[in-house]
């Protein structure tokens, strides 16, 4: 045991006894395993978030466009909807037999960038959600705000306090001064969509637009005749619903029904592509880590023949000498691991900081994941595959030759 200690020390010096040529193999090294940490972490919590998201939506129901931003829209809330639907169309979802449940949302307004969206208390209930102060609103122009929505929007914003929505799904939009909201409760963290939410009813987004359009109570009932809500999210009564109501909606009436389960799909296969390029990119650093490591290790061999002569003179058997070498490789990707990782989770901190700001998917660095015990495992293979041929040189090398050469 005192003999590797000994040899553990002495490769630790050996290893900084070249400075530059140890940090820049432990800079590609690092960078290498940071960028595999980065692919692991984000592809992991996006995927996470679109199956925790999806969970009992069988089928999303919307204006005619593109499925893949009706899903986006309508489920994950990251993009523009396709448009309105006629209310009455929506209840008549609601009574086909082939349908469990319609959970309708209607979209358009936000506050500082944090959308507003009118619904049913089965929409907080679908995900599970509870509160955490306070209460669900009970009549028109009272909100609940999401945990993340409170956390990013905690300026004044405490149960009874009002704000006022503006049009449009970002900031600068007009603002619908005549119609404050009353905050009524804020929700717990749910880890889901909810999060990132103003929730409210959809009586309060269709007087908020009815009296703002409208110029006399002619023209409100008619309005009032002629309501819409953005999108309706579906759970199927029967696994034959799958089969025939996609095609009923979008063959027999003009709105739009896409499956999420398609579309998110498409989607990831689409978002793969650039992990694939960024997990491509971390196995060519750690390649190009494993050269440098190589050519480090063989030379540093070439260069230390004094020293291993009379470590072998002093009586250290080939292996021990061999292990030298290989300790040493330990020590960088020891090292390496280490910073991958910090900079890994740093990374994808960034990248969740700068996806919040724009209000998209949750992505956080502050995560461990069980996959990530791999990464030192892959930094000590790339390590050990690399020293390998030096520390076959160091072995094989005989003590006479050693002390021959000049």
């Amino acid at each position: 045991m005192k003999t590797i200690v000994q040899l553990v020390r002495l490769s630790w010096c050996y290893l900084w006894s070249r400075p530059l040529a140890a940090v820049l193999n432990l800079l590609v090294l690092s960078l290498g395993l940071a960028a595999i940490t980065l692919v692991l972490l984000a592809a992991t919590q996006i995927d996470r978030a679109f199956e925790r998201d999806l969970t009992g939506i069988d089928l999303v129901v919307g204006a005619k466009g593109s499925p893949l931003q009706l899903i986006l829209a309508g489920v994950f809330h990251i993009d523009v909807p396709t448009g309105n639907i006629p209310l009455q169309e929506v209840q008549a979802l609601q009574a086909n037999p082939l349908v469990a449940q319609v959970i309708p949302l209607s979209l358009g307004d936000s506050f500082r960038g944090t959308r507003i969206v009118g619904t049913t208390p089965d929409y907080v209930a679908h995900y599970g959600a509870t509160l955490a102060q306070g209460r669900l609103w009970q009549q028109p122009m009272e909100a609940v705000l999401g945990a993340g929505a409170a956390q990013g929007l905690e300026h004044g914003l405490a149960i009874g306090a009002t704000f006022i929505g503006s049009h449009g799904l970002g900031e600068g939009g007009h603002a619908h001064g005549d119609h404050p909201y009353r905050v009524s409760g804020v929700l717990a963290p749910c880890g889901c969509v909810l999060d990132r939410l103003i929730l409210t009813s959809t009586e309060s987004v269709w007087l908020v637009h009815e009296t703002a359009t409208a110029d006399d109570p002619e023209d409100l009932e008619v309005l009032k005749e002629e309501r819409e809500v953005t999108v309706a999210l579906l759970r199927y009564r029967t696994p034959l619903a799958a089969v025939t109501l996609p095609r009923q909606i979008n063959g027999g009436t003009a709105l739009q029904a896409a499956a999420p389960a398609i579309e998110v799909t498409r989607l990831l296969r689409l978002l793969g592509v650039g992990a694939d390029v960024l997990r491509a990119f971390g196995g060519v650093l750690l390649a190009v880590a494993a050269a440098s490591v190589f050519i480090a290790l063989w030379n540093a061999v070439r260069e230390r023949r004094a020293d291993l002569a009379m470590l072998r003179m002093l009586g250290a058997p080939p292996g021990r000498v061999a292990g030298l070498v290989l300790w040493e490789a330990l020590w960088l990707a020891a090292l390496a691991s280490v910073l991958g990782l910090l900079l890994g989770h740093a990374l994808a901190h960034a990248l969740g900081w700068a996806l919040q700001v724009q209000g998209l998917l949750p992505v956080t660095g502050l995560v461990w994941l069980p996959a990530e015990a791999g990464v030192p495992l892959l930094a000590a293979l790339v390590a050990v595959l690399a020293a390998l041929l030096p520390a076959l040189q160091a072995y094989r090398t005989e003590v006479a030759d050693l002390l021959a050469q000049p």
